[in-house]
């Protein structure tokens, strides 16, 4: 699948720099040939284990998700198998839907272009000012799904909506530089995610770190149920995290950690996680320093996360600022 978007032109690239031609067709080329080689086994995968996912699953050739972006393992993970998932991006305040990706142009990492009379920009977030393709910044919607306002609360509606009738989604992205030719000749104009603006951490040091991403690679653990990136206004990244106790033991077993009592010690547990962090985060621009493992996983019951899923920041370290602190000490 990946030879497959070179040759298509799907690959999704946030350099507004054309490729050189002789690079891209002596890729191309070598997209094909590899391609080639590995469509029997892909067949063969289709008959033997694909299809018994679909049956598991319900679906066998497509779906929708909307919200926000995919974890890109997950949209990788359903291309693999054969199904297209079309996913889709809006808020409430925007009705919901302003951009989706369309079953001849899915390209996976992005949300797929703005829909019938909407218009999408990215701006700076200090300066306001637009940026080019390319770079990140806030997102901004303006066209007819756009609200009006919120039902008599004119300040939030202020706040929201500029005079030219803007609206402020508070989450961070990009969109796709258009090429005539190449790699990612067929991204152009697609909006891409990347978390939102008032989970930006900033460290002592000046730089600015986008949690979303280290957090969806770490989740990628199997001993980690949940994690939630930490380290504003601090010198170092650190996590609290919710374990997946079954995992963490049957990893134990498998390092002979568990002590006589067949219990698991608190510093084995800190060595394997930070062990997965360094694993699945090696790629990752930030690193994860110190840990903090709780027991309580985040719900909606206990008022950690939304409705929707999303882990409610400032209530977690609310909850746990006695021990964040401690964790820097």
């Amino acid at each position: 699948m990946e030879a497959k978007k070179i040759y298509e032109g799907t690959v999704l690239s946030n350099s507004p720099v054309k490729p050189s031609f002789i690079f891209y067709m002596f890729n191309y080329l070598r997209a094909r040939i590899v391609a080639a080689l590995l469509w029997p086994l892909h067949n063969l995968a289709k008959m033997l284990v694909y299809k018994k996912i679909h049956s598991s699953i319900g679906i066998s050739k497509a779906g929708i998700s909307g919200g926000g972006s995919l974890p890109m393992h997950v949209d990788k993970f359903f291309e693999a198998i054969g199904i297209k998932v079309q996913n889709g991006y809006g808020l409430t305040e925007t009705s919901p839907v302003v951009a989706a990706r369309r079953p001849f142009c899915n390209v996976l990492g992005t949300v797929g272009h703005p829909i019938k009379h909407t218009e999408i920009k990215i701006v700076d977030i200090e300066t306001g000012e637009v940026l080019p393709d390319g770079s990140k910044g806030i997102v901004k919607i303006k066209g007819l799904p756009v609200m009006k306002g919120y039902y008599k609360n004119p300040s939030a509606t202020n706040k929201a909506l500029d005079l030219e009738g803007w609206f402020n989604t508070g989450d961070i992205g990009w969109i796709a530089p258009h090429h005539a030719t190449g790699p990612s000749r067929k991204c152009g104009g697609m909006l891409v995610l990347e978390g939102r603006a008032k989970d930006t951490i900033v460290l002592t040091t000046g730089e600015n770190v986008e949690p979303a991403e280290l957090e969806e690679a770490a989740s990628r653990s199997s001993l980690i149920d949940q994690i939630m990136v930490i380290g504003q206004d601090r010198r170092r990244l650190g996590a609290i995290i919710v374990p997946n106790n079954d995992e963490v033991v049957a990893a134990a077993k498998r390092k002979s950690s568990l002590d006589g009592n067949n219990g698991l010690a608190k510093d084995t547990v800190m060595s394997l996680l930070h062990a997965e962090l360094k694993t699945w985060m090696a790629g990752c621009s930030f690193q994860i320093g110190p840990i903090l493992v709780v027991d309580e996983p985040f719900t909606i019951d206990n008022g950690l996360m939304t409705p929707t899923m999303k882990i409610r920041r400032d209530k977690v370290a609310a909850k746990y600022q006695s021990e964040i602190e401690a964790l820097y000490k």
